[in-house]
């Protein structure tokens, strides 16, 4: 089974639409989401534009900040407190990577915990450790709903996690916990990978390493989920051998196609919560 993240994504979407529309008819009211840009890196700009059209397909206001690369960090702080306190504004995202003149965990503990849409605030980041309600971080949370398509109980299953990074692998980690698997995170120090790979029901690979994965890394009926976007020559591939797996596996996510649609859904869903909160 291959796993369409673009039809999942679809969905989503559509469903997210239809609230939008129903909660704008009885409150005259729309979420907003606002972006911060710095810098002209062409891959952000890319992520923020695909942002903005699929905000506006689902009646999400998008509204985009943008400064040079040689902006200040003070000047930065200043208008996410503004942002804050601007009860408009349904959730804050920041584009990362930044200039180096600028601390991401400054930047990052300046948002408002429920205006963060990215899910990264220390104080989501700790709700959603303690099993709390929280908002929580989009590419992990787009994997979730793709393993839970293929199986709705979790319970008992073996996930191994490719990645220890805030963004992907350790808020994976709690989510899979969540739903009462044994979790195991891998990484770039730890020993014999592929015998720790070969024990997973549910394998999540986000190391950034092109085809890391191979055939002889996962067991038969795994699900595989690939996380991984890296540019070989003129394609983009994941960080799993697709090809190799595709017959072997009971389901793998394609790259692309698979992980990054979702992504921006949950990106869009955690901004309609974001509203809710703070209007309803």
């Amino acid at each position: 089974m291959i796993i369409d993240g673009k039809r999942e994504a679809e969905i989503i979407r559509s469903e997210l639409k239809k609230e939008i529309s129903d909660l704008k008819s009885k409150t005259n009211k729309t979420p907003i989401l606002t972006v911060i840009l710095i810098g002209e890196f062409a891959p952000s700009k890319i992520y923020v534009k695909n942002k903005e059209r699929s905000a506006l397909e689902v009646g999400i206001n998008s509204r985009i900040i943008k400064y040079p690369e040689n902006v200040s960090e003070k000047e930065v702080l200043i208008k996410i407190e503004e942002l804050n306190k601007d009860k408009n504004v349904s959730g804050i995202l920041v584009q990362l990577p930044l200039p180096k003149q600028i601390k991401k965990e400054k930047v990052i503990n300046a948002i408002d915990p429920s205006k963060d849409v990215d899910g990264f605030h220390p104080i989501n980041v700790g709700n959603l450790s303690s099993g709390y309600k929280s908002i929580v971080p989009c590419t992990p949370l787009g994997c979730l709903l793709l393993i839970k398509k293929v199986e709705k109980s979790l319970s008992g299953k073996h996930a191994v996690i490719i990645g220890r990074s805030n963004l992907n692998g350790k808020p994976m980690a709690q989510l899979l916990l969540q739903e009462n698997c044994t979790v195991t995170i891998v990484h770039s120090k730890t020993k014999n990978l592929q015998h720790e790979c070969l024990k997973a029901d549910i394998l999540v690979a986000a190391a950034g390493k092109p085809n890391l994965v191979r055939k002889d890394w996962v067991q038969d009926n795994a699900i595989v989920i690939d996380v991984g976007i890296n540019k070989v020559g003129e394609k983009i591939v994941g960080d799993v051998n697709f090809d190799e797996l595709k017959e072997k596996t009971k389901a793998i996510t394609p790259v692309p196609g698979g992980v990054g649609p979702m992504t921006i859904a949950c990106l869009l869903r955690n901004t309609l919560e974001c509203f809710k909160a703070h209007q309803l």
